[in-house]
Formats: structure tokens, sequence, C-alpha cells
């Protein structure tokens, strides 16, 4: 499960994607911009979450 540790940085790349798609949005003009930093904020909670869940794991498996 070594994998679960590096998983959690591709919600800050996907977070990073919507920002960026966010302003250029907003800065067009279009109406679709909010969506796009729901998103990113949902992607930022998610890797915190994913931190918090990941150490959680890890503390498990050293105490058995």
């Amino acid at each position: 499960m070594g994998y679960l540790k590096y998983t959690q940085y591709v919600y800050i790349a996907f977070a990073v994607y919507f920002i960026y798609d966010g302003i250029i949005k907003l800065n067009e003009g279009s109406e679709n911009y909010a969506l796009s930093f729901i998103i990113a904020g949902m992607a930022v909670f998610m890797f915190f979450f994913r931190r918090k869940f990941v150490k959680k794991f890890d503390d498990r498996n050293k105490k058995q």
C-alpha cells in the first residue's frame, strides 16, 4: 500500500489545475468560474483528508 502515500499529491495537482482554470474563466468573463474554484476547494480538502487517513493507516500498522 505504498502508493497511498503518493496518490494524495494528485489532489494537489487537480487543485492547481482548477485554480488556474478558474482564474482563466474569471478573466474571460465566463459564468462557470465558481465551479472550478469549488472543485479546487474539494481537491484541497481531499488532500488533507487523505494525509490524515494515510497517517492513521501507518500508525495502525506500526501497532500490530
